[in-house]
């Protein structure tokens, strides 16, 4: 990702810095008073499995809603046009509907700390370690693209050195998770989910009425980007030609099933905040309640990168100073006043940190329990492990600077997260699900299986596409091979060696494979009335029918 344009650099005053002066301390004040509740590594870790649904909720959406969303899902806007809606509407809400419906009860259930956990118990060590390592890996390298791009923003727009913004983000996420673990990092993210959203409305709002309204908008970028651009469907028949570089069939199976699935059932950044609730129905509701503002982010994040393409032509063009990633700076510098130009600045710093903060927080998680204490340090008294979830995440944050530079080879933030991704997610979702429905899967197919769709997904990705071997048209259209690519190979391995070695005793296996119950589990208590908004089955149905309504208007 190169850096953002010079000419992005905004007209901030004192009332914009003080503005964000006051929520940074804020923020350590949230930090300061979790502090108090954590007394064991279960709070540092998962709060305590204390937490309110509604505050799972938004922590849940915030967690995803971080800078390469909202950077990322705007330079998809731009360059893409309504194709991006794709990414909530069918790349979301299914899957964050399933993961509540059908996954929560096993892993709450089961009382895992983190999704490698659940694979420890339903297939091995093998397995558990290499989920680990993936996992860690990955959420160094996520939290690094979010501090690479929060530290070309804040030079861009306000003219601070990189390392500047990147010490300075960093120290204030170390600051505030160390202090007080996940409950800290949860109730920020509940106040960053409004921040975001103050600073993001009124760029869409004014936004629309530079362009004239829905109408002016579709109008000029009908004539300048083509008729296909605002459709989410058109142009995506087998064999024609879209910007996207994808059909339908891999938007359904590529990032509707695989990717979607993969990413919002198996990524511990977002299950862990669901493990943080007080019950099992409240962590069955909290993806469930999380869908139905997720539904209208795009209005917040698309939107503003379709009226970024409307009124500057030269955005992303060849030979041009802007790419498509400078579409929400173009907004802020063009639209916005001080004052509100100040909230805007807060609101996308909120975002950096919310997105940061979601994986260093959970691989502090993962990294403590499921290596350290489960293969380096055992059986060490709590404080011990309490003591090094604090270290490991100083270690997260100082990794995530390290590999903050790794991004800067996509011009489109989001193209590297989807790469990732497919390399990530998808395998572990494939072995995952395979395990979770299939008794006959043994411990040695789970190893196998992860490590055959990851190495998969890579020699798809940087031999037959980077090399040409195979044309796909665009980055994206790659990522969604890679990871049909992944989950096929990965289910195609464990299913054969499955067959080739002996399964684990059925016995062993109860609460962790769909149909059994772990012996002395005890039922979920009652929650008190039968409001429509505690049941799982009717908020997840709800969602899937409005996410298929949306489509509605994008599709004539």
């Amino acid at each position: 990702m190169r850096e953002l344009a010079e000419g992005l650099r905004l007209p901030v005053n004192g009332l914009d810095y003080t503005i964000l002066a006051l929520y940074f301390a804020v923020v350590l004040g949230i930090g300061f008073a979790a502090r108090r509740s954590v007394r064991t590594s279960l709070d540092f870790f998962l709060s305590g499995r204390s937490l309110p649904a509604w505050v799972t909720g938004l922590a849940f959406v915030a967690a995803n809603l971080g800078a390469t969303e909202i950077l990322g899902m705007a330079a998809n806007g731009a360059q893409y046009g309504a194709y991006t809606v794709h990414w909530y509407w069918i790349g979301a809400i299914p899957a964050m509907v399933f993961l509540g419906l059908v996954m929560m009860p096993f892993y709450y259930g089961s009382k895992v700390r983190s999704v490698p956990e659940f694979l420890l118990h339903r297939f091995g060590p093998s397995s558990h370690l290499l989920s680990s390592v993936i996992f860690a890996v990955s959420s160094v390298l996520i939290a690094g693209v979010n501090l690479y791009a929060l530290a070309l923003v804040l030079q861009a727009l306000l003219g601070w050195p990189q390392w500047v913004a990147i010490v300075l983000a960093g120290l204030f996420v170390l600051a505030y998770i160390t202090l007080g673990g996940l409950s800290s990092a949860i109730y920020n993210e509940v106040l960053q989910f409004f921040v975001i959203l103050a600073a993001l409305i009124p760029l869409t709002v004014v936004g629309l009425q530079r362009v004239g309204g829905w109408h002016g908008l579709s109008h000029t970028l009908e004539d300048s980007r083509g008729g296909d651009y605002l459709s989410a469907w058109g142009g995506t028949g087998i064999g024609h030609a879209n910007p996207l570089g994808a059909n339908w069939l891999t938007i359904v199976l590529g990032l509707g099933f695989v990717l979607s699935f993969g990413y919002w059932t198996t990524n511990f950044a977002e299950v862990q905040r669901a493990l943080s609730a007080k019950n099992l129905g409240a962590a069955r509701r909290t993806p469930l309640i999380a869908a139905f503002p997720k539904l209208l982010i795009p209005l917040a994040v698309v939107l503003p990168g379709l009226i970024a393409a409307a009124m500057e032509p030269a955005l992303g063009r060849s030979g041009g100073d802007l790419s498509y990633n400078d579409a929400i700076p173009v907004l802020m510098r063009d639209l916005l006043p001080n004052g509100v130009l100040g909230l805007a600045v807060t609101g996308l710093l909120a975002a950096f940190m919310a997105g940061m903060a979601a994986n260093v927080s959970s691989f502090n998680t993962v990294f403590t329990n499921d290596i350290w204490a489960a293969y380096i340090r055992k059986d060490r008294p709590d404080a011990h492990y309490l003591a090094t979830g604090r270290w490991v995440t100083a270690i997260g944050v100082i990794a995530g600077m390290g590999t903050a530079f790794i991004a800067s080879s996509f011009s489109n933030i989001m193209n590297y997260l989807q790469t990732l991704f497919s390399f990530f997610n998808v395998p572990l979702f494939c072995v995952f699900i395979i395990g979770m429905f299939w008794k006959r899967a043994t411990a040695a197919a789970g190893f196998w299986g992860l490590l055959s769709g990851t190495v998969a997904a890579m020699l798809n990705y940087f031999w037959l596409y980077k090399q040409g071997v195979v044309a796909i048209p665009s980055d994206q259209g790659a990522n969604f091979v890679s990871a049909i690519v992944a989950f096929a190979v990965g289910a195609v391995v464990t299913v054969a060696v499955s067959y080739a070695t002996k399964p684990k005793p059925v016995s062993s296996l109860a609460g962790f494979v769909y149909g059994t119950t772990a012996p002395g589990v005890p039922e979920p208590p009652a929650e008190g009335d039968d409001a429509w908004y505690r049941k799982p089955a009717l908020l997840g149905w709800g969602a899937v029918v409005l996410a298929a309504a949306c489509y509605v208007p994008f599709s004539f």
